[in-house]
């Protein structure tokens, strides 16, 4: 059964919905030793993962401010996870949709992508400044002029992608009564934003770090060719919520290979390159904090569409990600723009890189 509220249902048990109520498990091992950890939400649960969330709000609010006529096509950029909940909310209103990917995307995303009966596009080279995200980018503007009427989400500046995540906050708040430390990925920085806006109205001392990959211009780093999919950037997304964060860490692609795969093997409870960076971070958070600390990390995804690539010891030998864990400590930087990371490294100065720009929020 389809209907604007997607749901799920039981014998004799009233409708719930398929998308949200995400379970959260308990982390220590392999990162603590001694009883302290962190609460991971496994936002894998949802049926395409977390951007089930943000790619349905999104649409529902564009149809109802008349952006989204009915029957009209959506058009987007993505990496992957956007494009599966795109899909699912364009088969629940009834709208084509069109995805603009790179070579990077998996191959199991884009042929389920066109099972779902999206129609997929991949631009063939990267833009000379803005990398293959910006490439992607153009390519959706000209879908655009080409498709009057269509409508691009555009997650990387629209608000309603930070406005979609406050029920995870709820839902957060539900099961572990209070949150004091939220670690994110950032990517769009919708969810770190969201989730940390709407839990602060409960939890006004909370703490957010944020987790980037090197390589992206998010922090202030600059922009190369990154391996990691699903956080990072090579543009300022307008929804990065700079003045929210406490610290940020980049992590490096072995580092996050190395904990994707032990969380798989000691917890059973993995997912992809965003998932092993944040739990690396949260770890080292739940060793360096007070034993009472409650903190939670937002794990996007789980581990099935990277068997190729975070599971696949011939990819990950092909690019030097076996081997030696991760040091027990990240290195430290005093600003952002100091020197370029290379490996794991915190910084406590978080800065707009390009201060001044609008800010969803501001």
């Amino acid at each position: 059964m389809l209907s604007s509220d997607i749901v799920r249902t039981a014998p004799n048990r009233p409708p719930a919905p398929a998308v949200g109520d995400t379970p959260v498990v308990w982390i220590d091992t392999p990162f603590t030793t001694d009883g302290r950890g962190f609460w991971a939400k496994l936002e894998g649960h949802n049926p395409g993962g977390m951007k089930d969330r943000p790619a349905l709000h999104m649409v529902r609010r564009a149809r109802e401010r008349g952006d989204l006529a009915p029957g009209g096509m959506i058009v987007e950029s993505t990496s992957g996870t956007l494009g599966l909940g795109l899909a699912l909310a364009g088969i629940v209103h009834g709208h084509p949709v069109t995805l603009v990917g790179d070579p990077g995307m998996e191959p199991i995303v884009h042929r389920l992508l066109t099972a779902y009966g999206t129609r997929v596009e991949i631009v063939d080279r990267p833009h000379p400044e803005g990398g293959w995200q910006e490439a992607r980018r153009r390519r959706v503007a000209a879908l655009l002029a080409a498709h009057p009427g269509a409508f691009c989400p555009d997650q990387y500046h629209n608000p309603d992608n930070v406005a979609a995540y406050a029920p995870l906050a709820e839902e957060l708040l539900r099961q572990l009564g209070r949150v004091d430390v939220l670690v994110c990925s950032v990517g769009t920085g919708g969810h770190s934003a969201g989730v940390s806006r709407a839990l602060r109205r409960s939890c006004p001392q909370l703490r957010l770090v944020g987790v980037d990959t090197i390589g992206s211009t998010i922090f202030g780093q600059p922009a190369r060719t990154r391996l990691m999919r699903g956080l990072g950037s090579s543009i300022y997304p307008r929804n990065v919520d700079y003045g929210a964060f406490s610290e940020a860490h980049w992590v490096a692609p072995a580092e996050a290979v190395w904990a994707c795969r032990r969380l798989a093997a000691s917890r059973y409870a993995s997912g992809g390159w965003s998932v092993g960076a944040v739990a690396l971070v949260a770890g080292w958070v739940a060793r360096t904090s007070l034993a009472d600390t409650r903190i939670a990390a937002i794990f996007p995804d789980g581990p099935q569409r990277y068997f190729d690539t975070v599971y696949n010891d011939r990819f990950c030998a092909e690019h030097g990600l076996l081997g030696a864990g991760p040091a027990a400590e990240p290195d430290t930087i005093d600003r952002p723009d100091e020197r370029e990371v290379r490996r794991w490294t915190r910084c406590a100065t978080v800065l707009d890189p390009v201060p001044g720009a609008p800010r969803e929020g501001r």
